[in-house]
């Protein structure tokens, strides 16, 4: 189980540094609006990270019979790959183009539901190809789904109070964090499965 909260932890700190600076953005809003915020944020980036794993579980199932001698590699390679791209993106300072700068004005009409939408897909996307080494994993799928979808909620939901009280500082911090213990799973599944 703790690969599972290990994975899950990697996996939510795409969101949890989108989070963040969406929080910074929403630094001189009303205390209302940004626990509105706050909960669709949980809500968008918990399901989509949880539902996204679950799609290459299950593409991964299918797969693993013709590729059952390669798995390990492969899995383990995907995840090396998604974490060495993690540590790519937060070394190189690579800004989320969907959040965009705007003014305190127009933040609130900014930040709409279709927005949070395109960033939980968008940084779920990486979730997919995980969700393929579940199935190298000894653990149940739907548990594991089931956990990431939570921690990532529980991510997202504070990323933006911490990014409200201390800006996007913490933003990179969580992305090399997350790519670290990805690489980490990653050579495990490969050598030691």
């Amino acid at each position: 189980m703790i690969e599972v909260i290990l994975l899950a932890i990697a996996l939510a700190m795409d969101a949890f540094a989108v989070s963040i600076g969406l929080g910074a953005k929403s630094q001189r809003q009303q205390p209302r609006y940004v626990l509105r915020l706050a909960i669709y944020s949980g809500l968008y980036f918990g399901i989509a990270q949880g539902v996204m794993p679950l799609i290459g579980y299950l593409l991964g199932a299918v797969l693993l019979g013709w590729l059952a001698a390669a798995a390990p590699w492969i899995g383990g390679g995907i995840l090396i790959l998604l974490g060495a791209k993690m540590l790519y993106e937060a070394l190189n300072d690579e800004v989320e183009a969907l959040i965009e700068d705007s003014s305190d004005k127009n933040i609130q009409e900014k930040i709409n539901h279709r927005m949070l939408f395109t960033l939980a897909i968008a940084t779920s996307i990486d979730a997919m190809a995980a969700g393929f080494t579940l199935n190298l994993l000894a653990l149940n799928a739907w548990l594991a789904c089931f956990t990431i979808a939570i921690i990532t909620a529980g991510f997202g939901f504070f990323g933006i109070y911490l990014g409200k009280s201390s800006g996007t500082w913490l933003e990179d911090k969580a992305e090399i964090l997350g790519g670290i213990v990805l690489i980490l799973i990653g050579l495990k599944v490969m050598f030691f499965s």
